[in-house]
């Protein structure tokens, strides 16, 4: 979370996105794909490019961010979208979500996250062709109609004014209301297409692989690898495979799709051809891995800000998510994020504007503000009841007044009168010592290469994690328990490195 207010986007501008989904019997068909970039698109792109690498947390610099460039640029020219590399602007995001997509005009995206969870540079490769196939077939255009009627929303206030009007609301009950920008371009990045659309773009991505020289199964390896991951992090958060994120899955059935990628391969010339594992793991090394300090980190049930030098607790059985300008907090009690507004030193008018930010066209009204002390830290909130279609909201805004140029806030929503399980999160918010902020350390790729006697079991013990270790070291190399290892053989663990 870097705290900077994120704009409007329109939905229609994403075109792709890595989703684990189910697909019909893989066939080849004649896909008419676009032949040029249009000056329209270019526009389109460049003028979306800004925000979007803002919202999900900066572009990522260094030999890595080159790197992708370098194969993207690679892989888009087999779509015959234009002849000149230059065209294609391929962008290595400081995102700690997994997740790829593009937009008309050339613009291709993958997070470090996803590039983390990658085991050779044609999977890399496949990646990038099956978002730069969404571009070639035109998909976006296919639902631009629909996208336009759910644009992403710069405000949260578009959302709950719908929820209170007479409408029936945008997305239901509680379920969604809070989201941050970056997860809802996430979502929206990678939700939409139809198992046919999906369909085409894998069997363009693999066509790609196949005409660069790559091995086109490494799209269904790829694929592999991310809904072991997808099933992994529902595990984390206290679910399982079929409670998948939206970002991740439009289809229950991850595995239908890696069977129909790799059926895909073998109509286009079957295995074989470059992966490249050595150039992609001397690329990967040292990546960051997870949150990224400078935007703060989510460790456990708690969130802390080195920098800002703040923390806070979220309450047992809730989930968190750290966004470009926000945390996302949810459970089954209610939802809530904690974000932060432009503060002059009236708190009065700092907790209207977060009422106002929330409530958007519609009608709130807040109660008394109270004032409070936590943690030395003078505080203030006040609650809002409103109707929804699933009965009373209770909206509150619990801010914080650091200094007298600096505010932070909760907006917390639940059922009425159910506002009190988040008092234990309310009353949490703590500054963080000098000593504390300095000892939060990033997460990193480091590649090992395999020695006489190392095993999956004792490789796991390096994962710099108190849980899952021997899970998490699996399915970040495509591994299992019993995967036997070879003395020479690269693999990746998660290691706690500088900033």
């Amino acid at each position: 979370m870097n705290w900077k207010s994120g704009k409007a986007l329109a939905a229609a501008l994403l075109v792709g996105g890595i989703a684990v989904a189910g697909a019909a019997d893989a066939q080849l068909r004649a896909i008419k794909t676009q032949t040029n970039i249009s000056s329209a698109e270019r526009k389109q792109g460049s003028d979306a490019h800004p925000q979007l690498v803002q919202e999900f947390g900066g572009a990522y610099a260094g030999s890595q961010a080159a790197y992708v460039n370098r194969i993207g640029q690679n892989i888009a020219l087999q779509s015959g979208l234009s002849r000149s590399p230059s065209d294609f602007t391929v962008t290595l995001l400081n995102s700690p979500v997994n997740n790829a997509f593009a937009i008309p005009g050339g613009y291709v995206y993958v997070t470090r996250q996803l590039m983390a969870l990658m085991n050779d540079e044609g999977e890399l490769a496949g990646v990038l062709g099956h978002e730069v196939g969404h571009v070639a077939a035109q998909h976006s255009k296919k639902r631009q109609s629909a996208a336009t009627r759910n644009q992403i929303l710069g405000v949260l206030g578009a959302v709950l004014g719908g929820v209170i009007g007479d409408n029936g609301g945008l997305l239901g009950g509680l379920g969604g209301l809070l989201q941050n920008n970056s997860q809802r371009i996430a979502q929206m990045a990678t939700l939409g297409f139809s198992r046919s659309q999906e369909l085409e773009a894998d069997q363009l991505g693999v066509q790609y692989l196949r005409s660069a020289g790559y091995d086109p199964v490494a799209l269904s390896t790829m694929l592999a690898s991310l809904a072991a991951q997808t099933s992994l992090d529902a595990r984390l958060a206290g679910g399982d495979a079929r409670s998948l994120p939206e970002w991740a899955s439009t289809h229950p059935d991850p595995a239908s799709r890696v069977r129909n990628a790799q059926t895909l391969a073998s109509r286009v010339g079957g295995n074989g051809g470059m992966r490249n594992a050595d150039a992609f793991f001397a690329a990967v090394d040292n990546v960051l891995y997870g949150d990224d300090p400078a935007q703060g980190v989510v460790d456990g049930n708690e969130f802390l800000h080195p920098d800002m030098r703040l923390k806070f607790a979220v309450p047992s059985g809730y989930g968190m998510q750290n966004g470009a300008d926000a945390v996302s907090i949810s459970g089954n009690g209610g939802q809530a994020q904690f974000t932060t507004g432009t503060y002059n030193g009236d708190m009065n008018a700092y907790i209207a504007a977060a009422f106002q930010s929330v409530a958007g066209n519609a009608t709130v009204n807040p109660g008394t503000i109270q004032r409070t002390t936590v943690g030395g830290i003078p505080a203030s909130y006040s609650t809002a009841r409103v109707n929804s279609q699933s009965g009373q909201v209770d909206v509150t805004v619990f801010a914080y007044e650091f200094s007298r140029t600096s505010a932070y806030h909760f907006v917390a929503l639940t059922k009425a009168g159910g506002g009190g399980v988040f008092n234990s999160m309310f009353n949490s918010v703590r500054r963080l010592s000098a000593a504390e902020a300095t000892a939060i350390k990033p997460r990193r790729i480091h590649v090992v290469t395999v020695a006489r006697g190392d095993t999956v079991a004792t490789l796991a013990q390096r994962m710099a994690y108190a849980d899952y270790q021997s899970e998490r070291f699996q399915v970040l190399n495509r591994l299992t328990a019993t995967s036997a290892l070879t003395p020479g053989q690269k693999v990746k663990v998660v290691v706690y490195g500088s900033r």
